[in-house]
């Protein structure tokens, strides 16, 4: 598991390290005089009673800054790159647009990105927040979303409320004459679209924790008018915007009917700003003010302790799994530490690869437009090339894509931990035909080479089990079937392997200066991967370890697991 596959430390940090006493750690916030500080970056709820339009400008202007500065690599600094998203929705005709425009104009538009999209129905086959990734902000950047992820979900709400409301209305006419109470007793039962509208919320809440976490900080506003309102203004004279969530605002029942969905989303999920949009200069002053508490907020969380800096430079697990994180190691199975040796016939080998694969194939092929991910992990040459190999040898190079997972380049450290997987999943949404993801290394570095060589501190990868687990568990909510490998051998046969490697031309470059020096922290690496076994093997995305030193043996294990949980899907 060599450290430069999944090294999550920009290139400066690698390559042009210099003694702490040369590079002293300081807040962002050093880098401004303390008036300004106390009076533009410390978050103030009382500052929109006080501020006046010249005053608030220059405050998001020094805070927008501010933010983008914890993302500079010189001079380091104390605060944890972090970015603000900020999600635009709400009533039609109700000052969302002169808001933003406002915002930009007081503000470098430089450094603020803004996205829209109108409400589309969401992807069978991915999860809604999919189709939405490629557009979060960087660390350091402020970024307004219109419409954004919950565009499409009242896009669908709205159809299926439709839906419900005309089923209602002929099952009603077929009653008339009934007993009251019995058509009473009819509606009762929670209808279709607010189950769909409650359970959405609930995993796009958990979803949006993640990214807070993670140092993408959100900002939630809800742009509102009465209706009275919304009706002078579809009249006027004024060019309307393509309209979000693609509904008649102009009929009576729908624009009820909104209203009655807005108000059980905004019930459930508390955390949305309500902005009232009858005087849009004064909506836009309102949410100029929100953005700035939010910006200083997230300045505010950005900055970390220098215990928990150093941290980060230490490549000890023990420290790291000290008694203040409260973290309990796993016993090591058996299964991790005793490994199977065979010595499989080659002539009988290739007989039952040649059969999986042809029935591997046919299953593949047979899912329908369901979504496959496979994730490759284990010890360094531990077969994982040979394995993806075999998989993939029945297969149309058209079928599949694989991600060879390395280092994260730069621009990728800039984002959410798991933003350059996501952006790596199947998509329904691309030309691509594939619908096959096959990952060898994956998001389960964080909590193996990146916790054993301290390139992540001790919340960051402990946190990771969770993070995961509700990844990989909203993905199998849609369809998509998740095979997870960890392929084991012991240390003996690493080093026969390692050797085989140096001695074999063409095999000379998957031999690294670290993955010797790995061999070191053998433990450690073993440690981590019990760890995450006991930790994130679930009913959605369950492991298959693959422990035996015979590479043979190894393939069609692979093929077996795979073929068996993909009879079991389909």
């Amino acid at each position: 598991m060599s450290k430069n596959k999944q090294d999550n430390r920009p290139d400066d940090k690698k390559n042009n390290k210099q003694p702490k006493e040369q590079q002293p750690l300081q807040a962002v916030s050093a880098q401004f005089s303390e008036q300004v500080v106390d009076q533009r970056l410390i978050p103030n709820p009382l500052s929109r009673f006080s501020m006046d339009k010249d005053t608030l400008r220059l405050a998001l202007v020094t805070a927008q800054f501010a933010l983008r500065a914890t993302r500079q690599l010189t001079p380091p600094t104390t605060n944890r790159p972090t970015g603000l998203l900020v999600l635009v929705n709400g009533m039609e005709q109700a000052g969302k647009g002169t808001a933003v425009t406002q915002l930009r104009q007081w503000v470098d538009p430089r450094l603020l990105k803004v996205e829209a999209t109108i409400g589309y129905p969401s992807l069978m086959h991915q999860p809604i927040w999919q189709a939405h990734i490629k557009a979060m902000p960087r660390h350091g950047d402020v970024m307004v979303y219109f419409g954004n992820w919950y565009a499409d979900l009242l896009y669908n709400v709205m159809r299926m409320a439709a839906d419900h409301d005309k089923t209602k209305n002929k099952s009603s006419k077929s009653k008339r004459g009934h007993d009251p109470q019995e058509r009473d007793s009819q509606e009762l039962p929670i209808t279709q679209w607010q189950e769909y509208l409650q359970q959405q919320l609930i995993e796009l809440e958990v979803f949006e924790h993640d990214l807070a976490a993670n140092q993408t900080k959100l900002l939630k506003c809800w742009f509102h008018v009465d209706d009275e309102t919304l009706q002078k203004r579809l009249e006027d004279d004024e060019s309307d915007p393509q309209f979000l969530y693609q509904i008649d605002w102009s009929n009576a029942e729908v624009l009820a009917q909104f209203n009655k969905v807005a108000a059980t989303l905004l019930r459930q999920q508390g955390n949305w700003v309500i902005i009232d949009g009858r005087d849009k200069s004064q909506a836009a002053t309102h949410f100029c003010h929100e953005v700035l508490q939010a910006m200083q907020t997230a300045l505010a969380t950005s900055r970390v302790s220098v215990v928990d800096t150093d941290e980060n430079d230490n490549s000890s697990s023990d420290k790291q799994s000290s008694d203040k994180s409260k973290f309990v190691p796993v016993e090591l199975p058996k299964l991790l530490t005793d490994t199977d040796d065979p010595d499989m016939d080659k002539s009988d080998y290739h007989d039952e690869l040649a059969v999986k694969q042809t029935k591997l194939a046919e299953l593949l092929r047979a899912r329908g437009d369901r979504h496959v991910v496979f994730a490759f992990e284990g010890m360094d040459a531990a077969g994982k090339g040979g394995a993806i190999k075999r998989l993939v040898a029945p297969l149309d190079p058209r079928e599949y894509q694989i991600y060879n997972i390395g280092a994260p380049m730069q621009y990728e450290l800039q984002h959410p931990y798991l933003w350059r997987f996501w952006t790596r999943l199947p998509n329904e949404q691309t030309d691509r035909i594939s619908r096959i993801a096959i990952f060898d290394r994956t998001w389960y570095g964080r909590v193996l080479v990146e916790r054993v060589e301290g390139l992540a501190i001790a919340t960051e990868w402990q946190r990771a089990y969770a993070e995961i687990n509700r990844f990989e568990a909203d993905l199998a909510a849609v369809g998509t079937v998740v095979l997870k490998y960890w392929l084991a051998i012991d240390k003996k046969e690493q080093l026969e392997r390692f050797e085989n490697r140096h001695d074999t031309p063409h095999k000379q470059f998957k031999l690294t200066d670290d993955d010797w020096r790995n061999r070191d922290k053998w433990a450690g690496y073993v440690q981590a991967a019990a760890d995450m076994l006991a930790r994130t093997d679930t009913a959605a995305a369950a492991w298959c370890v693959v422990a035996t030193n015979d590479k043979r043996c190894a393939r069609l294990q692979v093929l077996d697991h795979a073929i068996s949980q993909l009879e079991n899907s389909l």
